[in-house]
């Protein structure tokens, strides 16, 4: 709203200082800042009235040291992350652009998905929440919402040299490069350290197949899969205090050096990596995103005053996913959500194999001392602390090498 206040005081009127509103980068310091301080003192009022209210966690007794202490601990508090990167979006991002509408609708729905989940283990006193068919439904109705907004907005392109020209940096447009870059809507994506690293989904589909419906068919099916996939990572890794808000914030910070530089031509040719116009505003979305978790960690962290619940872990998860899918960076996700990763194979491994051993042996044997993986430490006798911070380090070490695939081939 304030970016078209602006940018419309700017043209009509010449009036100084509403041009900064057209940089990218004044706009995205500007909306980091505004959901840190909206999750500071929104996050303040809405505990005091959590607590008001009584909507507190119930605690199921795993056997983990200091657990049952965190039992009546509100929870809801994905409320604040919702609203601490949806007001800064509304103001300062492009409205009109394909790519911010996007997120703001995967926002909401999953947010939306999360509230109803924590809605019904809180005020219908119903432990199993939301039904599990019901969750995955609302997963795969966002994930076919993201694929048809990306697949069939003309908006929605990348542009690609087609000859050797030299890129005149001084040029004030990419039509003043004779004709160096050709725009054009596909399916491709990034493949991580392989030269010439694009992947066309349509290449998965028989040329016999191939139409736009069923080209939009397999694109729904894979960004239903990433979207399910790391939101419910997300969700299992909101186990611990700080675990899942901080990791989040890590790769937010990663996936906004991607969009920036995925968004800036000139970023995009000396990087030689794909050039998705009119991606780079995703940096103002991007950019609340991390403030909101960066805020929500003042309250979240060890001893945590407040639990994100299924409102804030699922939705940042599916922002994540979208977010990946929309610069064309999600085969990077394995690596740059590998904590995310190694929490749902941590579960899975575990049941798999209880099933396995129950089944041929009449007594289920884990693998684990308990899953997910978090779990495990802590019954181990690793302090709470101790695995987040380690677990930082790693999703800190696994952002570095995701940077790096900018020019590793």
């Amino acid at each position: 709203m304030l970016y078209h206040l602006f940018t419309y005081l700017d043209k009509a009127y010449d009036l100084a200082g509403a041009g900064l509103f057209q940089y990218i980068s004044f706009r995205a310091a500007t909306s980091a800042i505004i959901s840190l301080v909206i999750s500071l003192l929104f996050g303040k009022r809405l505990i005091k009235w959590l607590r008001k209210k009584q909507v507190g966690e119930t605690i199921r007794d795993l056997g983990l040291e200091g657990q049952m202490e965190k039992s009546g601990t509100p929870t809801m508090g994905g409320l604040i992350i919702l609203a601490a990167i949806l007001i800064p979006t509304l103001l300062l991002a492009d409205l009109t652009n394909a790519y911010i509408q996007t997120m703001i609708i995967a926002t909401v729905w999953l947010g939306f998905v999360g509230f109803l989940d924590d809605y019904i283990k809180v005020f219908k006193k119903d432990k199993k929440g939301l039904a599990g068919t019901s969750k995955i439904i609302g997963q795969i109705g966002v994930g076919v919402i993201v694929a048809s907004m990306l697949y069939w907005n003309d908006s929605v392109t990348i542009k690609e040299k087609i000859n050797d020209l030299p890129f005149n940096y001084n040029s004030a447009s990419i039509a003043e490069t004779s004709g160096a870059w050709q725009e054009e809507k596909t399916l491709k994506t990034t493949i991580p350290f392989i030269k010439g690293n694009e992947f066309d989904y349509a290449w998965l589909m028989p040329d016999s197949w191939e139409s736009p419906t069923t080209l939009f068919i397999l694109f729904c099916i894979i960004v239903v899969i990433i979207v399910t996939a790391v939101s419910n990572g997300a969700n299992i890794t909101d186990g611990i205090d700080g675990l899942a808000t901080g990791t989040s914030a890590i790769i937010g910070v990663t996936l906004a050096i991607l969009a920036y530089v995925s968004g800036n031509y000139i970023f995009a040719d000396y990087l030689n990596i794909m050039y998705i116009p009119r991606s780079g505003e995703l940096t103002i979305f991007i950019a609340a995103f991390v403030g909101a978790c960066v805020g929500f960690l003042w309250y979240n962290s060890y001893p945590a005053q407040v639990f994100m619940g299924d409102t804030g872990s699922l939705a940042l998860g599916g922002i994540i996913a979208t977010f990946a899918i929309a610069i064309r960076k999600e085969l990077l996700i394995p690596v740059l959500c590998g904590i995310f990763l190694i929490e749902n194979l941590s579960v899975m491994i575990q049941v798999s194999y209880f099933k396995y051993t129950k089944k041929k042996y009449g007594e289920g044997r884990r693998i684990f001392l308990m899953s997910p993986l978090h779990h495990h430490y802590q019954k181990k006798g690793l302090h709470e602390s101790k695995i987040v911070s380690r677990f930082w380090i790693i999703g800190i070490l696994l952002a570095i090498v995701t940077i790096i695939t900018l020019k590793t081939r």
